[in-house]
């Protein structure tokens, strides 16, 4: 009975006496279960029931033979252990029994069945049946880890050779694997392939387990392509019955992938977390409770908390806020996005989040926070606001100095900065003026001084450079104009060629990306409001030229319609008086001018006397003395002593220090001018005009009036010369001249003889020709001596008769004659001696003596007035000037030469051949000339002059 196992169903089948003993005996044990059959049907149904461990059959069955259960059995069960037992027994029982399949049998004595010896030997099959079964399950394993697509297998000797090798290892290798049985493991293509180091690393592991080590390692296989599979290799030892190392089974896995896969894992882990670590958002994941479960690493960012004391130290709900959103509404949702919330950090500084809430399921944690810190987007978005309001108000903003000053206004709610300036640019000085501040700015850095805008300071430099400046400690600056400033953080931005804005900060550092393009944003849109102020102010002003432009034009146009009046009106005046009258009258109709008058200086030549005026005088000219002084009189004294212009734009101004002005003002005369009335250096008197409006006399205005004033003197001047042709009295004045730069008493006197000009000037592009007679002396002498001076251009001898004859010089200086011609006085003679010169001028009656006298003294540094008569040239003067008029330039030409040449003497001095050539023309043009002249002077003795002539005849 011992040798039955300790546990285990046992069925007994049969009848028979010793089969209730068995049965008893096997039942006694306990963990034996004992089931019962008599039948073959029987025990059958328990076989295939798969209820038994072990069958126990009396060979003697009633219903059938032992060897058709035997059949029966095997063809369900082929391991199951079946012992017969025989009363008595016999070989040929034994013999059939064991042929169909029986574990055992056992000859029991008929008469005293031995019982142990069946238990024993029961215990014995059981035992072996099970030990095949345990070797049959651990080969059908073998077998299926042997077969496993996933893993190659070789299976070694005792010596590390190769004996076996699956499917799978034989695919890693690219050559038939049967030809390398019995080669050593490590030896073999794959692992060994040149100097490749695997080779060593598998022959360890196979040596370690053929000396009773299992051993694991990670090999990668040779290739010659270059693509190596990486083999996790297994290699463990077989022993025998004996404990010794029979065979050694070599497992590897391919894990190229696994590995691959790792390592993209370890690359994407690094990757996750350096990208938490930097990233600005943060993730935190708490449960229901609110405890977290999960903190972003870079929580810092934003909280200033390390992860383990914000795990320690703040609830979520502290942190973010109580009520930060509806748990029914996320439950319903399953996302709540860009939820506003302000937090406050480690440090105590305030922060806008945008915070999403997520319902997930990680780990143990159910709610998923990611927060965004969009404080500087917030700031910026309200800077942005705050500027565009600024702009907005930039547009009713009218000068410079109040941009500047709402620049300084604006900076706290742009920059969130209350140090502030603005210099402006005064380009008249070259120099940068503060034109508004904070009183931040003041108490941190002082007062602000105009800088020079030379580039020296930091203002200067941002301004002449136009570049912006940012220092996050302005101490370390080398421009820095003030090195006590508390300003730490500066920005100076240049304005354009408006100036330069300053913000600052006692704080380092204070200036980063967002406040630097707030800082431009906020400089360029002042630029653009001082660009706009500058253009409309240029615009307004340009308006203001183009409107006093149009009103000068509109005056100028009114004062030249008045000049065209008066220019009609002077071609048909007859005497001084109507010229004089004529010109006040159109300057003050249709309300142009106030008033206007003409006086002339008396003759002591203390006061200017009135002789003509118009407009609305209202007795100014009886109340106010006009003396002849250079300052401090009334306009026309002025004019009248410096012969230049006088306006005076705004009779009030000093109106206390010049009493003329206050009888100007009471009369509404509120500008003056004054212009002198001068031809050819001699003055006809003074015109003065006043208007009732300040400036009333602007440039132009003066100008055209000034050019007036020439017009009406020579308007007069003509009128003196007509009138002096008219009359037939005159008065011959005489000179002595002592002026050794006149060119006739120089000549006389280098020559040492006596020159005459008894008229006969010709006036020419070139010069004057002035034909002078040689007297007491060599005309050679003489025309040598012209040669020599600088006013004398050329000499030309007409006649020659001893020490006398005749020179015609060409003058290269103003000559008497013209000038007094001019003025209708003729230059009668000139006789010039070395000692002395003397002139003899016929002045008309109609022309004021001290006129001419006043030309003379002009003309020559030393005048002596010696003689004066008065004379009547009646008839010569008629006859003269009635020939004169009959012959042109070139036969008055012709004639003086011919007469000075002696071409009329008799004998002829000089042939018409002679004449001809000193005229430069042919002798038959001479003679026409000659010919031509005559019969006009014979036609005004004869026919013109014939009845008057015969008259006094008669």
């Amino acid at each position: 009975m011992s040798g039955v196992s300790d546990s285990g169903s046992v069925l007994v089948v049969g009848e028979s006496d010793w089969v209730t003993r068995f049965a008893e005996g096997l039942d006694s044990r306990p963990g034996v279960t004992v089931l019962k059959a008599e039948t073959k049907a029987a025990a059958l149904r328990a076989v295939e029931a798969d209820e038994v461990d072990c069958v126990v059959v009396d060979a003697d069955l009633a219903d059938a033979t032992v060897v058709d259960l035997l059949t029966d059995v095997r063809s369900t069960v082929a391991t199951l252990p079946v012992v017969v037992a025989a009363d008595g027994g016999s070989d040929v029982l034994a013999s059939e029994v064991l042929g169909a399949g029986a574990t055992d049998y056992v000859a029991l004595d008929a008469d005293s069945p031995d019982v142990e010896t069946l238990l024993a030997r029961t215990g014995r099959a059981l035992r072996s049946a099970r030990q095949s079964a345990g070797e049959r399950e651990r080969a059908r394993q073998f077998d299926a880890m042997f077969d496993d697509e996933r893993t190659a297998t070789w299976v070694l000797d005792g010596e590390g050779s190769l004996t076996r090798a699956n499917r799978t290892a034989r695919e890693f290798l690219d050559a038939p694997v049967d030809p390398l049985v019995g080669g050593a493991f490590w030896s073999l293509p794959w692992w060994s392939n040149g100097d490749d180091p695997t080779s060593d690393d598998v022959r360890r592991l196979v040596e370690d387990a053929l000396g009773g080590t299992a051993g694991n390692a990670v090999v990668p296989q040779p290739s010659e392509t270059g693509r190596r599979r990486i083999v996790e290799l297994s290699v463990r030892p077989v022993t025998d019955e004996r404990g010794e190392v029979a065979s050694v089974v070599v497992e590897g896995i391919d894990i190229t992938a696994r590995v691959s896969l790792e390592r993209d894992l370890r690359r994407s882990e690094e990757l996750h977390r350096v990208t938490l670590n930097n990233m600005t958002d943060t993730v935190l994941i708490t449960d229901e409770s609110g405890a977290y479960t999960y903190v972003c690493p870079n929580v810092h960012f934003i909280f200033g908390y390390t992860a383990d004391e914000l795990r320690e130290r703040v609830p979520i709900d502290e942190l973010l806020g109580e009520d930060l959103f509806d748990r029914d509404e996320l439950a319903e949702r399953g996302v709540l996005k860009n939820i506003e919330s302000t937090v406050t950090d480690k440090a105590g500084r305030e922060h806008t989040l945008l915070v999403n809430v997520r319902e997930v399921s990680i780990r143990d944690g159910t709610l998923l926070f990611s927060c965004r810190d969009i404080t500087k987007r917030k700031q910026r978005e309200d800077a942005l606001t705050t500027l565009h309001e600024t702009a907005r108000e930039f547009l009713y903003t009218g000068t410079h100095r109040q941009i500047a000053q709402r620049v300084v206004d604006d900076t706290p709610g742009v920059l969130a900065l209350d140090a502030s300036a603005v210099y402006l640019f005064d380009a008249d000085a070259n120099a940068l003026r503060p034109a508004a501040y904070s009183p931040a700015m003041r108490e941190a850095h002082g007062p602000l001084p105009t800088v020079p805008a030379d580039g020296e300071t930091l203002p200067s430099h941002s301004f002449v450079e136009d570049s912006a400046l940012y220092f996050d400690d302005v101490h370390e600056a080398d421009r820095l104009e003030n090195s006590v400033t508390g300003l730490r953080s500066v920005a100076y931005v240049p304005l354009g060629d408006h100036g330069v804005f300053v913000a600052g900060s006692t704080e380092v550092g204070a200036f980063d990306a967002v406040a630097r393009e707030l800082t431009d944003l906020l400089a360029v849109t002042a630029e653009a409001a001082l660009d706009r102020v500058t253009r409309e102010s240029r615009l307004r002003e340009q308006d203001r030229t183009l409107q006093r432009q149009n009103d000068r034009l509109t005056e100028l146009n009114r004062i030249n319609e008045t000049i065209r009046e008066i220019d009609q009106a002077l071609v048909g005046a007859q005497t001084r008086e109507e010229i004089d009258y004529t010109v006040c009258e159109l300057l003050t109709a249709a309300d142009r001018f106030a008033f206007a008058w003409v006086g002339s200086v008396d003759p002591i030549g203390e006061t200017v006397e009135p002789r003509a005026w118009a407009g609305d005088e209202r007795g100014y000219l009886d109340s106010t003395t006009f003396e002849v002084a250079a300052s401090s009189v009334e306009p026309a004294g002025r004019t009248a002593a410096t012969g230049e212009v006088t306006t005076v734009p705004n009779v009030a101004s000093g109106f206390r220090d010049e009493p003329w002005r206050k009888g100007a003002l009471t009369r509404d005369y509120l500008s003056v001018l004054s212009i002198p009335l001068v031809y050819n250096d001699l003055s006809h008197g003074v015109l003065t005009v006043y208007a009732t409006t300040h400036d009333a006399f602007d440039e132009t205005a003066t100008a055209v009036l000034a050019e007036l004033g020439e017009t009406i003197a020579s308007a007069l001047s003509a009128l003196e010369r007509k009138n002096a042709l008219l009359t037939t009295a005159v008065t011959r004045v005489g000179f002595a001249v002592d002026d050794p730069t006149f060119v006739l008493s120089r000549l006389a006197r280098d020559a040492g003889c006596t020159l005459t000009y008894r008229g006969g000037v010709q006036q020419s592009a070139e010069g004057n020709y002035v034909f002078v007679t040689v007297e007491d002396g060599a005309v050679e002498s003489v025309a040598a001596a012209a040669d020599e001076l600088v006013a004398v251009a050329d000499v030309r001898r007409i006649s020659t008769d001893g020490d006398a004859g005749v020179l015609r010089l060409r003058l290269t200086q103003p000559f008497l004659a013209p000038e007094l011609a001019d003025h209708g006085a003729v230059l009668g003679e000139v006789r010039a001696t070395p000692e002395e010169t003397t002139l003899v001028v016929d002045v008309p009656e109609s022309i004021d003596v001290r006129n001419v006298t006043h030309l003379v003294d002009e003309a020559f540094a030393g005048v002596e007035l010696r003689t004066k008569q008065t004379l009547d040239r009646s008839t010569e003067r008629d006859l003269f000037s009635r020939f004169l008029d009959k012959l042109t330039e070139r036969q008055l030409e012709v004639l003086q030469t011919a007469y000075y040449s002696g071409y009329f003497e008799s004998p002829r001095e000089n042939t018409g051949e002679d004449v001809a050539a000193t005229l430069g023309i042919s002798p038959p043009a001479f003679y026409k000339h000659v010919r031509t002249v005559q019969r006009k002077l014979f036609a005004t003795l004869f026919d013109e002059h014939s009845g008057s002539a015969t008259g006094r005849g008669g």
